[in-house]
């Protein structure tokens, strides 16, 4: 008697369930979406989720906010087969789940001709497009106007090359200013690698250049500037302050970073400061990067997914993203608008940025590229601390490493 009242307890509590989940599906449709992101960036896209999930009451959007590591647990996701369903996604990473055909081809929810073309280059493979573009990232040279009036010098420009950036970082050190900021990332080095015409791959990908004679002047070049000339910082300077906070604190008359950063400085920065372009020979492009909303290949829910990636890249979410100062829009109409371009607040030269992608190129990667940087960072690592030159580290075993990551 017992055993048949706890079979009818079962049943019925499956019908229960089974009735619920009937109920919740008829109802609405999940669809996951993850990213990095601050908490102001969060802010953005959780608004966002709301105006979408008003405008499409079928449609829940369960957010999967990964703030450090996101790679590696998106790594984790895919061979789980637990990938959400649309993914924030930069153009570094995209190359491994590119050619492991785990992203859909969107070219078909924008018109490419709305977007910067080094934003859709970022993301297209074999005439494809593998992620609608956010954003465009690029460095520039953020400078403390404060610290040039004090010291009686001009301010930077643009129009400058590496020669005349040695000249004004030999003209603070003697003021008794570091000039920049140390940084061991190959985000930034890369700067100054491209600046000479230099880099890690070639640009159609086909071969490295990293132990090329001028990616080995520009390293050498910056090397200097930290070990030989002391107008950055070394490591050991910067003891545990990162260099954003040196630049707050008026440790450092110029930081090489991004966009990002704005709007940390807009509310912590109390000194005049603008951006100016970093300098270069004119003849060499340097290097852009882009995120963007990649479709999930194996998504059960491909209608809704693209449904969400259409709406985040709409005009109206663009610039509710640019509004908060972090990014560069990669859609044009939003980047040549007063929302971007206002002189109202800091940086008042933001037309740079978007002048930089006339005259830029896509970072070359592939999709053994983050092996290649820990390679890289490891050989490296003696010649930014000084105790190697930077030919030192040229060996032909390191070529020959490099070569078999591009082939």
């Amino acid at each position: 008697m017992l055993k048949k009242i706890l079979i009818s307890i079962i049943l019925c509590f499956s019908f229960v369930l089974t009735g619920c989940d009937k109920v919740q599906s008829s109802q609405k449709t999940v669809i996951q979406f993850s990213s990095w992101g601050s908490q102001s960036e969060v802010a953005v896209i959780n608004d966002l989720i709301t105006d979408f999930e008003a405008e499409n009451p079928h449609i829940k959007i369960d957010f999967l906010h990964i703030p450090q590591n996101y790679f590696q647990k998106l790594h984790l996701l895919f061979a789980s087969n637990l990938a959400p369903d649309v993914i924030f996604i930069n153009n570094i990473y995209s190359p491994i789940y590119i050619k492991a055909g785990l992203f859909d081809d969107v070219s078909n929810l924008i018109d490419k001709s709305d977007y910067f073309k080094v934003s859709v280059d970022d993301f297209s493979y074999g005439g494809e497009l593998y992620a609608v573009p956010r954003d465009v990232s690029n460095l520039v040279l953020f400078y403390n106007k404060d610290i040039f009036d004090k010291a009686n010098l001009p301010y930077p420009k643009s129009s400058m090359n590496m020669v005349d950036l040695a000249k004004i970082s030999s003209q603070l050190k003697q003021k008794g200013y570091y000039s920049l900021n140390y940084e061991d990332m190959s985000l930034f080095w890369l700067y100054y690698a491209a600046a000479l015409g230099g880099g890690v791959l070639s640009d159609d990908k086909k071969e490295e250049i990293f132990t090329s004679q001028k990616t080995i002047t520009a390293l050498e070049y910056y090397s200097d500037f930290i070990n030989k000339y002391h107008y950055i910082p070394t490591k050991s300077q910067k003891a545990s302050k990162t260099s954003a906070q040196m630049f707050m604190n008026g440790e450092i008359a110029m930081y090489l970073s991004g966009r990002w950063m704005v709007p940390k400085f807009r509310e912590m920065i109390k000194f005049d400061w603008d951006v100016v372009e970093f300098p270069h020979n004119r003849a060499n492009k340097l290097y852009v990067d882009a995120s963007g909303w990649a479709v999930s290949r194996n998504s059960k829910h491909k209608k809704e997914a693209t449904a969400f990636v259409k709406f985040l890249a709409s005009k109206n979410s663009i610039e509710k993203f640019t509004k908060s100062g972090l990014i560069i829009p990669a859609r044009k109409d939003v980047a040549y608008s007063e929302v971007f371009m206002s002189t109202d607040l800091k940086p008042k030269n933001s037309k740079i940025f978007v002048d930089m992608l006339n005259n830029a190129k896509p970072t070359p990667t592939n999709e053994n590229y983050q092996r290649i940087d820990d390679i890289l960072a490891e050989h490296l690592e003696p010649v930014f601390n000084g105790s190697k030159k930077t030919k030192e580290i040229m060996t032909k075993r390191l070529k020959k490493q490099l070569d078999e990551l591009v082939k």
